[in-house]
């Protein structure tokens, strides 16, 4: 058994043929699937989808590139949701700011003001945080150490920043997907052996970051098989090892999943 802990499924590009991806996974020995809250306006189609699929759930939160758009009390209306397992994705994400200095110091504040209040959030809700980190390694692990609770999270799509690391001991994750398959991946295929594998957890970012061989197309669950198959590659471990250990890190941080 495999949880995808980070799958857009409430994406318009899964609209028409959503049982159908949701059958290839299953078939494929995916039986979990955790929607994350990145935009608002998605909200209510991840929440459907959970509540019409027991294999479902869901995550509320707003990614740092709709940070204007983060409304705490919009967000808190769905977090006692029984099917509501973590508060994200959020986080930092530096690699579009503006042009002018000045604009691109009030963007890094705001994000890091919206961030802060979402770390906040999981903490008074007892709930695990899904983290989005993208060229911003220094400001995330600063406040991160600073406010997280003892609830911890995952690192999503892992960066290999190896100062990273350092939160496994706060009870953090790292989420491996579709990237340590590709040609370019070398930091990352070089600091996997350094992650504590009780504390990896599997990922698609699902429609997004599809694996090799199938880079171009429309990412999905069942693809999480390529990325377990990459994982034994490098690690020496049987495929059947990594999804039993996977799937037991998912549990233990993802607790409401059934």
């Amino acid at each position: 058994m495999i949880i995808d802990t980070h799958c857009h499924l409430d994406d318009e590009r899964y609209r028409e043929d959503i049982s159908e991806v949701i059958e290839r996974a299953k078939v494929s020995g995916i039986e979990r699937f955790i929607i994350p809250g990145a935009d608002p306006k998605t909200l209510n189609r991840a929440i459907e989808l959970a509540e019409n699929y027991d294999e479902i759930y869901f995550a509320v939160g707003v990614h740092p590139y709709d940070a204007q758009n983060y409304n705490r009390d919009f967000l808190e209306k769905f977090v006692t949701h029984p099917k509501c397992v973590a508060i994200g994705e959020c986080g930092l994400d530096y690699f579009r700011l503006p042009e002018s200095k000045d604009e691109i110091e009030v963007e890094k504040e705001l994000q890091k003001e919206i961030f802060v209040d979402q770390i906040l959030l999981a903490k008074e809700f007892k709930l695990p945080l899904i983290v989005h980190i993208r060229d911003s390694s220094f400001d995330s692990l600063k406040l991160l150490e600073e406010y997280a609770g003892d609830e911890g999270g995952v690192l999503h799509c892992y960066n290999a920043d190896e100062s990273l690391l350092k939160l496994s001991d706060k009870n953090f994750y790292y989420g491996i997907g579709g990237v340590l398959t590709f040609k370019n991946a070398r930091k990352l295929i070089n600091v996997y052996p350094k992650i504590p594998k009780e504390r990896v957890i599997i990922e698609t970012d699902a429609p997004y970051l599809t694996p090799h061989p199938y880079r171009g197309k429309r990412n999905e669950p069942s693809y999480c098989k390529l990325v377990v198959a990459k994982m034994a590659e490098l690690s020496g471990e049987k495929e059947s090892e990594i999804e039993v250990y996977t799937t037991n890190n998912a549990f233990e941080l993802f607790s409401k999943i059934e």
